[in-house]
């Protein structure tokens, strides 16, 4: 790696002056934000809201602070990626809060949550989760494929697949697939994104036991991702669909199973 010149520091860091006070502007900002969700907790769910959105432009930013050290230095700016990472956790668990964490439940077990945003349309609930995705994606492409965070990013997949099935209307989901529905148009593609996200998340899930930890608690994660999208399938009366993934189900637990044993049989040799 070429050394850094002292010149090609000095104009990286005037590069990135205004960048940096912008991001200590929403830094200021989401401060302010939770002050009022203290001061005000029957309006929370909005404010959490707003709190989403500022660190999706967070993490923007830190995405730009690596681009510009790239194009100008010639090196990542790791610091920035890793504040980037930690922001989009925070712009997650901030949208956990409104909508909850729970993947294989009814929709009943969180629609409560979901009235407190009622007037924020099926339009808007699909951009905001499409500028996540899109953020997400950005952040993983930032750091490269050989990078120590590839599993971490699994956790943070799944999560983000879950917080886009909460936030998305299933009581009214059969009303608004009528192509006469105002909201038909966003209500299919945020279905059909959740479906993908789902699948997505399963799969790098098993691909994480198979290729990384052997943890069964990631392989029993991947299962619980399959559940949620068969549910999803059946509450939308796609019967093949849902068939196809019982199948996958039934093929995955029986691996489950089977790996199980045989990590109990190896421990029990190792005690002997």
């Amino acid at each position: 790696m070429a050394k850094i010149s002292t010149e090609d520091k000095n104009q990286y860091k005037e590069k990135i002056k205004t960048f940096n006070e912008t991001i200590e502007a929403i830094l200021k900002r989401e401060k302010t934000i939770l002050m009022a969700v203290k001061q005000d907790p029957a309006n929370a769910a909005f404010k959490r809201l707003a709190l989403v959105d500022e660190m999706l432009n967070l993490t923007s930013y830190y995405i730009i602070l690596n681009g510009v050290s790239q194009s100008m230095l010639k090196v990542k700016n790791e610091d920035a990626l890793n504040e980037g990472r930690k922001s989009l956790y925070k712009c997650v668990i901030y949208l956990e809060e409104i909508v909850s964490n729970l993947l294989d439940a009814s929709y009943t077990d969180y629609e409560e949550k979901l009235v407190l945003i009622e007037s924020v349309n099926a339009e808007r609930r699909y951009f905001l989760i499409r500028k996540m995705g899109f953020t997400l994606q950005l952040l993983e492409n930032a750091y490269g494929d050989n990078t120590k965070w590839r599993w971490a990013f699994v956790e943070l997949e799944g999560r983000f697949a879950t917080v886009a099935k909460n936030i998305f209307n299933l009581k009214a989901a059969t009303a608004n697939t009528d192509p006469r529905s105002p909201d038909y148009e966003p209500t299919v593609y945020h279905l059909r994104l959740i479906k993908k996200l789902l699948m997505q998340a399963a799969d790098r899930y098993r691909e994480k036991y198979e290729l990384s930890t052997n943890r069964i608690d990631d392989f029993k994660a991947g299962i619980h991702f399959l559940n949620a999208l068969r549910r999803i399938h059946v509450l939308m009366g796609e019967r093949e669909e849902a068939e196809i993934v019982k199948k996958k189900l039934d093929i995955w637990s029986t691996k489950l199973e089977t790996d199980m044993k045989r990590q109990e049989e190896a421990s029990v040799k190792k005690t002997v």
